[in-house]
């Protein structure tokens, strides 16, 4: 018999329903694997490159000259907080990926610290996943990932890369960071997919 009753949906904190585990903060904890980059928007670049090479790219200027969104999300982190009705501003990987010609249905995030994550492209799309670059009506603080960050929300958050600046579209799925050291392959909070083999 499995850990998880069948219909098992999350448990009930302060009138809220939460991903198994996980418990309600109030604070937006930082966690890194190293140091935090300081990348100037002078310098920050943002691109995509496809399975064959083909690479499509932003300056700060032509990225934020796009149309962004206010998305109000909730995120989860794998090591088991959760913060609820978070404000953003950002660009929708859909806007970004429009005119991107690929077969590949996987991602490689890559953030300027050399971080990677692994996502398959399909949970990029469909307006669940954005590159931020406001959080509560303020520029992106660099511990938080600034000048940009991905936001996959759905997703643990390991999975949101900081400070990313390519998009790496694969035909197969090629493990990340953490996925490597042993994190789960695709990380969904509410199925509490924080290790492989979970």
């Amino acid at each position: 018999m499995g850990i998880v009753s069948p219909g098992f949906r999350g448990r009930r904190r302060e009138g809220v329903v939460l991903p198994p585990g996980q418990y309600l903060t109030k604070d937006f904890p930082v966690l890194s694997v190293g140091p935090t980059p300081r990348v100037a928007t002078e310098t920050w670049e943002f691109t995509v490159t496809t399975e064959n090479g083909t690479v499509h790219e932003w300056s700060w200027p032509e990225f934020r000259a796009l149309p962004s969104e206010t998305p109000t999300v909730d995120l989860h982190c794998v090591t088991k907080w959760s913060k609820l009705g978070t404000n953003w501003r950002g660009v929708s990987l859909d806007t970004l990926l429009a005119d991107v010609d690929t077969a590949a249905d996987y991602v490689v995030a890559h953030s300027y610290d050399g971080y990677t994550t692994n996502l398959p492209l399909a949970d990029l799309l469909d307006g669940r996943a954005w590159i931020a670059y406001e959080f509560d009506g303020d520029r992106l603080a660099a511990e938080h990932g600034g000048p940009a960050r991905l936001l996959v929300p759905h997703l643990y958050l390991w999975k949101s890369a900081k400070w990313v600046h390519n998009l790496e579209l694969t035909l197969t799925d090629e493990p990340g960071f953490w996925e490597a050291g042993g994190y789960h392959n695709y990380g969904d909070p509410w199925r509490e997919q924080r290790y492989q083999g979970d």
